[in-house]
């Protein structure tokens, strides 16, 4: 259960002013939050499902890789810029 106390506390470590008048109305919202996380607690299972301790490579192998550059030429007579086998971009500074 919170008190004022634990309101002005959490407001200095937040570095936010907080009027008397809505301290107490801070404090029920804050109660009737912590109240529904705590029936969230319940639900949530304490052990997560063994199938998420599983690690697996979810990528496919490369049945058949292509050859590196082999589609250089053809890409590169795309663009409307080149420099020796690079494409030519503007400088952004």
């Amino acid at each position: 259960m919170l008190e004022i106390k634990d309101i002005e506390k959490l407001a200095e470590l937040a570095r936010l002013e907080i009027p008397d008048g809505e301290k107490e109305t801070l404090l029920e919202e804050a109660d009737s939050i912590l109240g529904f996380v705590g029936e969230i607690q319940k639900l949530t299972p304490p052990e997560p499902a063994k199938e998420t301790r599983i690690i697996r490579n979810v990528f496919r192998e490369d049945k058949e890789p292509h050859l590196s550059g082999e589609y250089t030429e053809a890409l590169l007579a795309e663009v409307p810029e080149t420099e020796d086998g690079y494409i030519r971009v503007k400088k952004i500074l």
